[in-house]
């Protein structure tokens, strides 16, 4: 080898060798998967389901979150969710109409896993083995519930009751061959006869049966800062809804009317287009014990559009 050649060998190697190092040393991403809550998008699952999935995975989403109610849910909630969907404009909800099965193999023809569902209170007591079957033919590993419905968090009274059943639902969901998880809706999370009943119900149900999923939205609009619950009760959350506010805003009272939830829909937006601190927040969930990411902005005008938006966002950091 000449000197030209061993001069020019030589940088190579090293430029080579520096690469692999950048290569090395490059921050992996934030989130290995972004999930969907398909509360942002029921209109267009209501009118070609298929088509909307693989618009999602297009996207890049490869989770899925549903919300009920289904075809073995109690009757009465099927009842209220009808009149609430002509309300809201659309009627679909659940499988939107298709057999479980059927909704497996789009899901899976289309790369999304479907970790978690939304179910109700009653269909929890009473149907957990048309649940567990669900989960089966689905892959769920967690049944949500969304709210505690209002006549049953009154008083800390009854949240002692409610917790106490959280765990007695957390043992039949476990025998069932899934686990019970339960979504905060911003209620709670203020001073109730001395008690603060959010981290009443964290600490007096069994962490190894009953499961959390945090909402970043309603958390902050309840007062509470999402960091402190999660480095607090670590291991306790397990998913998390992922949503930005276009500026700080709190609930106009204790967050246990639904229409103090209404009047904050409007500073919803996208995840890369908010005050909250997502890089900062996520970062303390993964480390925490946070395993899946939705991204969910309910009901949103133009899901193609924002949807696409926040998980391009959620993918950058």
């Amino acid at each position: 080898m000449n000197r030209r050649q061993f001069i020019h060998s030589s940088a190579a190697l090293t430029a080579g060798a520096f690469l692999a190092g950048q290569e090395a040393f490059a921050s992996p991403a934030l989130l290995k998967n972004v999930g969907i809550g398909l509360f942002s998008l029921p209109k267009l699952l209501e009118k070609d389901f298929g088509a909307a999935i693989h618009m999602l995975s297009e996207m890049g989403y490869r989770e899925a979150e549903l919300f009920g109610p289904y075809p073995f849910s109690d009757k009465a909630t099927i009842e209220r969710w009808a009149a609430l969907g002509n309300m809201l404009g659309f009627s679909g909800s659940g499988f939107f109409g298709k057999p479980a099965k059927e909704v497996g193999e789009i899901f899976k023809a289309n790369n999304i896993k479907v970790p978690s569902i939304h179910t109700d209170l009653e269909t929890l007591r009473h149907n957990m083995g048309q649940l567990g079957e669900a989960g089966h033919t689905l892959g769920f590993t967690y049944a949500v519930l969304p709210a505690i419905p209002p006549e049953n968090r009154k008083t800390m009274d009854d949240y002692k009751k409610i917790s106490d059943e959280f765990n007695k639902i957390g043992e039949e969901a476990k025998k069932a061959g899934i686990k019970f998880g339960y979504h905060n809706h911003g209620y709670g999370l203020h001073e109730m006869e001395g008690k603060v009943p959010l981290q009443f119900i964290l600490e007096n149900t069994d962490p190894k049966l009953v499961f959390l999923e945090m909402d970043l939205y309603w958390t902050v609009a309840g007062g509470a800062d999402p960091i402190t619950y999660l480095k607090k009760y670590e291991g306790r959350y397990t998913m998390m809804h992922v949503k930005n506010m276009k500026k700080l805003m709190h609930f106009s009272g204790d967050g246990n009317d639904p229409a103090q939830w209404m009047e904050l829909f409007p500073y919803m937006t996208t995840a890369d287009d908010g005050v909250l601190d997502l890089k900062s927040i996520l970062a303390t969930a993964r480390e925490t014990g946070v395993k899946h990411f939705f991204v969910e902005q309910d009901l949103v005008k133009d899901p193609e559009i924002a949807l696409k938006k926040s998980i391009d966002y959620l993918k950058s950091l």
